[in-house]
């Protein structure tokens, strides 16, 4: 069993920035893949970005590309996702999950972060 807990959320203007951490444990594997994903009330649940543990592989979904990065620090089981130049459809529960592969399945999910941005 993987337990995920996401923190960093919070309230910030356009045009700042956040980061938040998805901190994994429990029997964690570096083959596992992490991803971050988000949703917002009306709208599909989105795929920001996702990391593969075993390599330097990510993805980021366009609408963030350039914005986000995410970053893994694998002494403290912990993936990180930076925010930059945020924007108001950025608002959304922000939620990790680990899989096996960075295109899925996902396999174990948090429990969520909100992210509010204001205009």
């Amino acid at each position: 069993q993987v337990q995920l807990v996401e923190s960093g959320g919070g309230l910030v203007q356009a045009g700042g920035s956040l980061r938040l951490s998805c901190a994994a444990s429990g029997r964690t594997s570096r083959t596992y893949s992490i991803g971050w994903f988000r949703q917002a009330p009306g709208k599909e649940r989105e795929r920001v970005a996702a990391i593969r543990w075993g390599g330097f592989v990510t993805y980021y979904a366009d609408s963030v590309k350039g914005r986000f990065t995410i970053s893994s620090d694998n002494a403290k089981s912990t993936v990180y996702l930076q925010m930059n130049s945020l924007k108001p459809e950025d608002t959304a529960v922000y939620v990790c999950a680990a899989g096996l592969r960075i295109e899925g399945p996902w396999v174990y999910w948090g429990q969520g972060t909100h992210v509010t941005v204001s205009s």
